[in-house]
């Protein structure tokens, strides 16, 4: 068994099934081969089916040097799909269920694996259904600094269950439409310069990074927002920049760059990956 790495992330990992074809996604899958584009050791936690579609996405991992040891096989429950269709110019998304990914079973290896990795990323999906749920949980508990990649896709997911994945946070990932729901429904604002320092207040958050499309980012860190209105690319959040942008910003998390140095290498990868970007599942 490798060391435990210095990034894991947990959840979905699936295929997308677009009008074109389809190729692997999820956004704990997204982040984690962009860490690794950024240099960052990584593990992805998830769970495929034992059949074709399983063993097409372990090649996949395989070929981008990503570590397979944290992918579980399953018997009984298929590869996960979404299905995702395109009208009038908007991507609209069919998370199938139940597939193996609900299924994360808790053991040894992942416990060792999270307990020793300076980040834990995580999402509401991965919280869908009763078994990687609980899975999560544990995990939680163990990990160093936890990373809430918020994510909202109706229906998978209730506030109770995102209140406690926020409340187990560090650093709060999410977009100005996940922003107004959790604000409504505490009745609070859901206006920038009052919600994030409510939101960071009644859930002990030490940052909160809110994308905006095409405004750009604002990241809130120790009472502090720093506005970044340029960052090329984030208009296009349905291509999974969101998840690229994340991982920019967890590569950088910590260093005296910070997340200027994240926009830079983001903006990079961006114009290196326009043709060949992925949908944000």
């Amino acid at each position: 068994m490798s060391q435990p790495a210095a990034i894991v992330c947990i959840g979905e990992f699936l295929w997308d099934v677009l009008p074109v074809g389809r190729q692997p996604g999820g956004a704990p899958y997204n982040v984690a081969r962009h860490l690794q584009h950024f240099g960052q050791p990584v593990q992805l936690v998830s769970r495929v089916g034992n059949d074709e579609l399983g063993g097409e996405l372990l090649a996949v991992m395989q070929q981008q040097g990503l570590d397979c040891q944290l992918i579980q096989r399953s018997q009984s429950h298929l590869t996960g799909v979404v299905k995702v269709n395109e009208e009038g110019g908007r991507r609209t998304y069919k998370i199938v269920e139940p597939v193996a990914w609900d299924y994360v079973q808790h053991s040894e290896q992942l416990r060792s694996a999270v307990a020793g990795a300076r980040m834990l990323v995580y999402g509401s999906l991965a919280a869908r259904r009763s078994v990687t749920r609980e899975t999560l949980y544990r995990l939680l508990q163990v990990a160093r600094f936890n990373v809430f990649d918020v994510n909202l896709r109706p229906p998978h997911y209730t506030p109770m269950v995102v209140q406690y994945l926020l409340r187990q946070a560090d650093l709060v990932k999410l977009n100005e439409q996940e922003l107004r729901e959790i604000m409504g429904w505490f009745g609070q604002p859901a206006t920038e310069a009052t919600a994030l320092p409510w939101l960071a207040a009644h859930f002990h958050l030490q940052a909160i990074c809110l994308t905006k499309g095409a405004a750009g980012v604002t990241l809130w860190q120790q009472y502090q927002p720093c506005h970044y209105p340029t960052v090329t690319g984030l208009e296009h959040d349905t291509l999974g920049s969101s998840d690229a942008f994340l991982a920019a910003l967890l590569a950088h998390w910590g260093s005296p760059e910070g997340v200027r140095a994240a926009v830079q290498d983001f903006t990079a990868l961006q114009q290196r990956e326009a043709p060949t970007a992925q949908p944000n599942t």
